[in-house]
């Protein structure tokens, strides 16, 4: 059963000591999707999404994810600053999702030629992510084509943790085998297994041993 959000109580302060969480997806990836953030704390790493989706679907998307999932789910919107316990999903339609560093990261909508294909794309947000501090722990989904590859690569250059979902639990093994061809997934993980990596790349599982956690 999907875990009950009523009276939703989400942590404030800042997220500095754990890295941000970034996921990329397109074809399958509304169901990895929930299937990820289902199994997230309610005082998880912020995270940000891009899931190729059309415009008229997004809303309803996000909040039906909202509705099941512990964290908060919200539209991206710009100069929107992170914080703990909170997932913000890309926006469709005329502006890829980057991300801005400061004291915590923040939301950017800005316009742009499409990628690959898409907008926003994938390889927009995980490329606008290499300079942040920390720098964060990155998943590429299931999803037909090449969009976030590229800069899935150059994350894992830059020093972030990479993951890609095995072709086994992938609707269409696209998006993540271009990643795995160029040598940008430094871990290659069934679905279910990719929650628990994506914690423990942020620190979220260290930071509650040590009886930190804000929740």
């Amino acid at each position: 059963m999907p875990p009950s959000t009523a009276g939703k109580s989400h942590p404030i302060g800042p997220s500095a000591a754990l890295r941000p969480i970034l996921i990329g997806a397109s074809t399958g990836g509304v169901e990895a999707l929930y299937t990820i953030l289902g199994a997230m704390p309610a005082d998880c790493p912020p995270i940000f999404i891009v899931q190729h989706m059309r415009p008229n679907f997004m809303e309803g998307f996000v909040a039906g994810l909202d509705r099941m999932c512990r964290p908060q789910v919200v539209l991206a919107q710009d100069r929107m600053v992170a914080g703990r316990g909170h997932v913000y999903i890309a926006p469709s339609g005329q502006c890829h999702l980057t991300l801005g560093s400061g004291a915590a990261p923040f939301c950017r909508l800005v316009q742009g030629e499409a990628v690959h294909g898409h907008r926003p794309s994938v390889d927009r947000l995980f490329l606008s992510a290499t300079q942040l501090t920390p720098l964060p722990v990155a998943a590429l989904l299931t999803g037909m084509g090449r969009d976030g590859a590229e800069g899935l690569l150059r994350l894992r250059h830059s020093g972030g943790l990479t993951l890609a979902q095995d072709q086994d639990s992938c609707v269409v093994f696209g998006m993540p085998r271009a990643a795995v061809e160029l040598g940008a997934a430094e871990k290659i993980l069934p679905l279910g297994a990719i929650a628990a990596a994506l914690l423990a790349g942020a620190g979220y599982w260290t930071e509650n041993a040590k009886g930190t956690s804000l929740c």
